[in-house]
């Protein structure tokens, strides 16, 4: 596990709290978060030798799924907490995985121009604030190869009228899921220099509905 990042950046945890972060994995399971998982696996398209990137891996579920399905392609994952890391380095070694696990942050990808064929991120942009969700398509467009692709799955929502400005880590994720309404997100990517397939929705078992992206290099 390794420091890419230059500069430290605040960030809400996977949970929001850390201290719920024992409850990661539980809800990821109860949620049903793993069938968005494997259909975001078989919609990259991976064939062997290829370098996949995840953004925000958390504890390592996303990797853990496309290792699975795809033996012989390189793994590597990014995520600002330590902890979460830890939990995803044991499990996708007990999964007899090699993934490369590195401290960092999505505004500031520590890689080279054109380093992958494939950037996942699940769950995770809703987290960031309107400029550094900006930041972070930038950051992956750059390190995406020419024929590059992403696919991204976040909350979606419909309605935004029960948002609102509550204080402490639940009102700032209230704050950035305004940027999640309708075809918001699909947008965003495309301004990136993406061309967007249509927003695939899939409801989880809890929390809603989730709208997988799927984004090339264009």
């Amino acid at each position: 596990m390794a420091e890419t990042s230059s500069q430290e950046r605040d960030y809400l945890p996977g949970m929001g709290k850390h201290y719920l972060l024992p409850f990661y994995d539980v809800l990821h399971r109860v949620s049903g978060l793993a069938r968005v998982h494997d259909e975001m696996v078989a919609l990259a398209g991976l064939r062997d030798g290829q370098r996949v990137l995840d953004v925000g891996c958390g504890t390592g579920n996303l990797l853990r799924a496309t290792g699975k399905r795809h033996r012989n392609v390189s793994l590597t994952g990014v995520d600002p907490d330590l902890k979460m890391l830890a939990r995803a380095e044991g499990k996708l070694r007990r999964a007899g995985f090699t993934a490369q696990l590195d401290r960092g942050f999505a505004q500031e990808l520590a890689f080279e121009d054109d380093s992958f064929d494939v950037v996942f991120s699940s769950l995770m942009l809703h987290h960031l604030d309107t400029r550094s969700k900006d930041e972070m398509l930038a950051e992956v467009r750059r390190v995406l190869r020419p024929d590059g692709v992403l696919v991204l799955a976040d909350a979606a929502v419909h309605d935004h009228s029960h948002l609102g400005h509550k204080r402490g880590a639940s009102g700032q994720m209230q704050e950035h899921l305004h940027d999640n309404v309708g075809d918001a997100v699909a947008k965003r990517i495309a301004a990136a220099g993406f061309t967007v397939e249509p927003t695939r929705l899939r409801k989880l078992r809890m929390f809603g509905e989730v709208g997988i992206e799927v984004a090339r290099v264009r």
